[in-house]
C-alpha cells in the first residue's frame, strides 16, 4: 500500500479514524462485500450486520445518513441499487469524513469496473476487497487516491495474478 500523500491529504485527515467494518448491500438486504478490521463471533457478527442493515434499509432519503448502533457511529450511503455501510468506533469521528471515504470508495470501484454495479462485486469479489485492501489497513484508512489505489491492481490484473 502507497501513501496518502503528505499531511494535507484527504487519507492523512481521514487516518486516525478507526473502521470496524465496511459492508455493501443490496437494497434487498444481502450482504455483496463485508470486511471486519475487529474480531467478533460469527453470531455476533451476523446479528450485528444483519440489525445494521435492517436500520439503513428502514431508514428514509429524509433521515441522516449516521447513526449510533451498539457503541459504533455507523455511517452509510446508497449508490444506485447498493447501500455502502461503514462502522466506526466512537463519539469523536467526523461523520462527514466516513462519508467522503464512502465516496472515494465508489468513485474508485467506479473507475475500475467502469460504473459498478452489485454484479461487479459479486463476480469480483476479490478484486473488490483488494481495492478495498489498497484504502484501509487495520481499520485505518490510509489511502484515497484513486491512481494509488488502482496501480497494483491494474499491475496484477496485467500478469494475471488477480
Amino acid at each position: 500500500n502507497s501513501s496518502g500523500g503528505g499531511a494535507g491529504s484527504p487519507a492523512a485527515a481521514l487516518g486516525a479514524m478507526t473502521l470496524r467494518f465496511v459492508l455493501m448491500v443490496n437494497k434487498q438486504g444481502q450482504t455483496r462485500l463485508a470486511q471486519y478490521y475487529e474480531r467478533l463471533p460469527m453470531d455476533e457478527r451476523c446479528a450485528l450486520e444483519a440489525e445494521v442493515i435492517r436500520k439503513c434499509l428502514a431508514r428514509t432519503e429524509t433521515q441522516c445518513s449516521f447513526f449510533e448502533y451498539r457503541g459504533y457511529k455507523v455511517v452509510y450511503r446508497r449508490y444506485a441499487s447498493l447501500f455502502f455501510i461503514v462502522g466506526v468506533e466512537g463519539d469523536d469521528e467526523n461523520e462527514l469524513s466516513i462519508l467522503e471515504f464512502i465516496h472515494a470508495l465508489v468513485e474508485t470501484l467506479d473507475r475500475y469496473f467502469e460504473n459498478v454495479c452489485e454484479l461487479d462485486i459479486m463476480f469480483n469479489l476479490e478484486k473488490a476487497h483488494f481495492i478495498l485492501d489498497e484504502m484501509v489497513m487495520n481499520g485505518c484508512i490510509i489511502e484515497t487516491n484513486k491512481n494509488n489505489i488502482l496501480s497494483p491492481v491494474m499491475l496484477l490484473d496485467k500478469t494475471g495474478s488477480l
